[in-house]
C-alpha cells in the first residue's frame, strides 16, 4: 500500500481483523483432552506463517505512522517503588 496515513490506517484495521480470526480460528480447534487436532500439522504452520506476517507488516505500518511500538502498558502510580514482600506470620486457628 501507499505511505498515504489513510489508507495505512485502514490497512491497520484489516491486519488487526485477520490476526483475530486467524487466532480465533486457532483457539477454536485448538486439540481438548483425548482428542487429535482437527488442524493437519502443515495447516498449523501456515497459520503461524501468516500471524507472523500479520505481525511484521503491523510493525511496519506502525512505523510509517510513526506509533511507538515498543510501548508497554502502564500502571497507574508506576514510578513508585516496588512494594516489598511482607512475611506472613502463622496465625493458628482458632476453635469456634
Amino acid at each position: 500500500m501507499s505511505d498515504n496515513p489513510s489508507e495505512l490506517a485502514k490497512e491497520q484495521q484489516i491486519l488487526r481483523a485477520m490476526r483475530k480470526t486467524l487466532t480465533s480460528v486457532a483457539r477454536d480447534c485448538a486439540p481438548r483432552a483425548d482428542f487429535e487436532s482437527p488442524l493437519k500439522t502443515e495447516t498449523v504452520e501456515n497459520i503461524r506463517m501468516c500471524l507472523g506476517l500479520i505481525s511484521a507488516r503491523e510493525q511496519e505500518v506502525a512505523a510509517a505512522l510513526g506509533l511507538n511500538t515498543s510501548a508497554r502498558p502502564i500502571v497507574a502510580g508506576g514510578d513508585a517503588a516496588p512494594a516489598a514482600v511482607q512475611p506472613l506470620e502463622f496465625i493458628p486457628p482458632t476453635k469456634h
